[in-house]
Parts: structure tokens; C-alpha cells; sequence
């Protein structure tokens, strides 16, 4: 199983990136699929979750109205839309695949991790 995270960059404040995980070697459309982050001495942050029908979705106060997260089975892709970026969403920012029916606020219930991608937001 590969969960390949892409797209992070380097984004003036206010500006958007697009987050990609590509799967590979999983029964994608079983999976539950979250974004955590983790920025420079804090611990990782559960960020947005998708179940996996697409049915149910969850945000973090922190990104809410800010952050979209969506799936496409047929591609195997999680998406993580990213608008109106702060200094403080500065992080890398983790894929995880769940078996569970949907989303898990705890790292604990991610069978799969992508390896990380970086995103920083500049002031």
C-alpha cells in the first residue's frame, strides 16, 4: 500500500493550494480518508476527514469555510483544497487511509500514511 501526498509549496497568505494522495495498493473506495498536519514542535492535528462513500465530511475549527476535502475513486485521490491560507496552516500535512466505514479524528484508527507534504504559508 502507497499513499503518495502532493502539491505542497511555498503561498503568500491569503493564496490556495491543492493537496493530491494518490493510493495505490488498497481497495480505495473502503477507505476512510483524512489531512492531518503537524507544524515544527506541535503535536499532529487532525484537519478535515472524508468517509468513504463521500457521504460525511468533517473540519477542524481552524480550516473550517477554508479547506475542502474531496475524493475520486476512480483515480484512487483524496483531495485537500486549501483557501485563504494563513501563516499559522504552515506544516506538513499528512494523507492517512482508514478501514472504517468514515472519518476518525484519532491518528490511531490510519492503517496507511502518505509520507508528508510541506506547506508554507508566508505574511
Amino acid at each position: 500500500v502507497q499513499l503518495q501526498a502532493s502539491g505542497g509549496g511555498l503561498v503568500q497568505a491569503g493564496g490556495s493550494l491543492t493537496l493530491s494522495c494518490a493510493a495505490s495498493g488498497l481497495s480505495f473506495n473502503n477507505y476512510a480518508m483524512g489531512w492531518f498536519r503537524q507544524a515544527p514542535g506541535q503535536e499532529r492535528e487532525f484537519v478535515t476527514g472524508i468517509s468513504w462513500s463521500g457521504g460525511s465530511l468533517y473540519y477542524a475549527d481552524s480550516v473550517k469555510g477554508r479547506f475542502t476535502i474531496s475524493r475520486d475513486d476512480a483515480k484512487n485521490t483524496v483531495y485537500l483544497q486549501m483557501n485563504s491560507l494563513k501563516p499559522e496552516d504552515t506544516a506538513v500535512y499528512y494523507c492517512a487511509a482508514s478501514p472504517a466505514v468514515t472519518w476518525y479524528t484519532g491518528g490511531d484508527e490510519y492503517d496507511y500514511w502518505g509520507q508528508g507534504t510541506q506547506v508554507t504559508v508566508s505574511s
